[in-house]
């Protein structure tokens, strides 16, 4: 099997041309001009951010290939499902109003927005998991499936429970409905180290599902309600939170490739993944802190294993970002992502996303 080619730019601008025109070019040298577009429900799957985060992608890269794909006569929207942890975008009114406020309109972007999984995040089709999965079907928002071409428009970051967030997770967990979600997260239940615990309730706060108590001073979490979503790990000041990786066993990372098999198989798709402002931690948080690396730039391939290989061999190159959270706890010997969640494998998802069959690790790089 031929390496699969991932086109690459990085983030230098001119006058003459902006970063996202620059994007257009790189798609386009990447061949997304070449899918079935006329006249196709094209769903750009994208995450619109949580409100006070302000590391999620701009609005203007939207725009731009929205106009690409308009220019071929397409029928794009932007998507995205609901979320199962309390926020602004667990449910399809506060979520259009989250990407609204972050400057994903119709009127900006150039086309419509739909929530995946509709109103209340119920609206889904059961679809089949390709073989040599764990899982036997996957629960994805009716809009997703309802399209013609699928693309995959990510912030490719560093994130506390998988390693890494890029385009298998960005199509796999962001196109489960609210009951795919907790299929994909169910086995990640967590755990609270006591001796670093200071208390202070951040978890329980964060929980949609009332699993952290606080008892004496210290938080504990209650097993049968945990749904493995991970927020408190990254919400947790004190590192003291993380999975119960006895349980789990990378079960949440493999679920994950099973869920974007599901919605990728015998349809087109391409992807685009930008690694910029590399949070530690995922978009789905309120805030977001310094990057772990310098802006690395923008990538473009027809395979999503390969891409997401090639996004975080590079961010493992780049120089760490002082006054970080990598700088914090870097660790000789360690990549990046495991020296930031020494508890996660971000190799998981990516040999299992390879084992169903949706790409290779092997890639080649070529240098817009």
């Amino acid at each position: 099997m031929s390496a699969s080619k991932v086109y690459f730019t990085d983030m230098r601008a001119c006058h003459d041309e902006s970063l996202p025109q620059k994007l257009e070019r790189l798609v386009r040298a990447a061949g997304i001009t070449s899918l079935p577009l006329g006249d196709a429900f094209t769903a750009i799957k994208i995450h619109f951010g949580e409100p006070g985060n302000v590391a999620f992608l701009r609005s203007a890269y939207a725009e731009s290939l929205v106009r690409v794909l308009n220019s071929c006569g397409a029928r794009p929207f932007l998507t995205d499902c609901s979320t199962l942890y309390p926020g602004r975008r667990k449910n399809a009114l506060e979520h259009l109003d989250t990407a609204y406020r972050n400057g994903f309109t119709p009127y900006a972007v150039g086309c419509q927005v739909i929530i995946g999984d509709g109103l209340k995040g119920t609206d889904e089709v059961e679809v089949p998991v390709p073989a040599g999965g764990i899982l036997k079907t996957a629960k994805i928002g009716r809009a997703v499936m309802d399209a013609d071409v699928i693309i995959s428009l990510n912030h490719f970051k560093a994130h506390e429970l998988t390693g890494i967030g890029g385009a298998i997770k960005n199509i796999g967990m962001g196109c489960g409905s609210r009951a795919g979600k907790k299929d994909m997260h169910c086995d990640g239940i967590t755990q609270v180290n006591q001796e670093k615990c200071i208390g202070c309730g951040k978890c329980a706060k964060a929980c949609a599902h009332s699993a952290p108590v606080i008892t004496d001073g210290k938080a504990e979490i209650l097993a049968d309600r945990c749904v493995g979503c991970g927020r408190c790990i990254g919400v947790c000041p004190k590192d003291a939170i993380s999975p119960i990786w006895e349980q789990a066993a990378g079960l949440v990372d493999k679920k994950i490739a099973e869920y974007a098999a599901a919605v990728l198989d015998k349809r087109p798709h391409f992807h685009i993944s930008l690694a910029v402002d590399i949070s530690p931690y995922c978009d789905c948080h309120a805030a977001n802190d310094t990057p772990i690396v310098p802006n690395v730039g923008m990538f473009a391939s027809f395979d999503p294993v390969a891409i997401d290989r090639a996004c975080a061999d590079m961010v493992n190159k780049a120089p760490v970002m002082e006054n970080s959270a990598l700088a914090e706890r870097r660790r000789d010997g360690l990549d990046h992502f495991t020296s930031l969640f020494p508890e996660s494998d971000w190799h998981i998802q990516l040999d299992h996303a390879e084992k169903l069959g949706m790409g290779s690790q092997d890639y080649q790089l070529v240098v817009i």
